[in-house]
């Protein structure tokens, strides 16, 4: 068991730190996320003008958006993976731990990349009718408020919550959709990646709001739904975060 720990440890260890080298150096885009987390740094407000849009562009934002997704949300995820291959290995299929370990990520991975499908197409539609700049953030004040109270709000709906426990209690979520064999790894990681997006997909969007390549909003948002997903003993952290974001969404609405 601890060979195991060790092996899927490292494992999800180096899908994290590729994906994480792969977003610094800005995923094939114009300008790597390190240089233009200085220019916002630098330069905040800075307007720049957006990149065309190409079918190979827009393949490279999705990229983006997927590896990005995976440097963010597999550590949140990994008791989940850790206790899944615990179970793998008591399993009738226990000489096979590994890849049923493997299946299941990748299940959870193909739900972040529908995400990241689906947040190209936003982006896309944005810059279309210039309601986003060459930074990669909404260029008006009012629509990044409002998307922050939306985030706020949501925080503390009953659908957030009932995904938010599902995330934060793997056996819960193995009692309930336990299913064995390949196909199996596979659904049940798609499964629990749905109740990870239903969990996170507004904080995820919140990219849009301080720079989807903005390694800072990046590092906050990532360590925020970490410690919303592995503190189990904060039930007011929702509470309270909902507060800060609608209150700051308000503000910058206003401002």
């Amino acid at each position: 068991m601890k060979r195991d720990r060790l092996i899927v440890i490292a494992g999800l260890s180096s899908v994290v730190v590729l994906a994480a080298i792969y977003t610094l150096l800005g995923v094939g885009m114009p300008m790597s996320a390190i240089t233009m987390t200085q220019m916002a740094i630098e330069m905040p407000g800075m307007m720049m003008a957006s990149a065309e849009w190409t079918p190979g562009y827009a393949l490279m934002v999705f990229l983006m958006w997927w590896v990005m997704m995976i440097a963010m949300m597999v550590p949140s995820a990994a008791p989940t993976v850790m206790f899944y291959a615990a179970l793998a290995r008591k399993n009738k299929n226990a000489n096979k731990p590994y890849a049923a370990v493997s299946i299941f990520l990748a299940g959870y991975q193909l739900v972040w990349g529908f995400f990241s499908l689906v947040s190209t197409a936003v982006q896309w539609s944005l810059v279309s009718i210039g309601q986003m700049s060459g930074m990669m953030e909404i260029t008006q004040a009012p629509l990044a408020g409002a998307l922050l109270v939306l985030a706020g709000l949501y925080q503390v709906s009953p659908l957030k919550q009932a995904c938010l426990r599902h995330c934060q209690h793997p056996v819960i979520f193995f009692i309930h959709n336990w299913k064995s064999g390949g196909w199996g790894a596979l659904r049940m990681g798609m499964q629990n990646g749905w109740f990870c997006l239903g969990c996170c997909w507004v904080l995820m969007a919140l990219l849009f709001v301080g720079g989807v390549m903005n390694l800072l909003w990046i590092a906050a948002l990532a360590i925020f739904v970490g410690i919303e997903k592995l503190a189990t003993g904060l039930p007011w952290l929702s509470m309270l975060s909902a507060v800060a974001l609608i209150l700051g969404g308000l503000a910058l609405a206003l401002a």
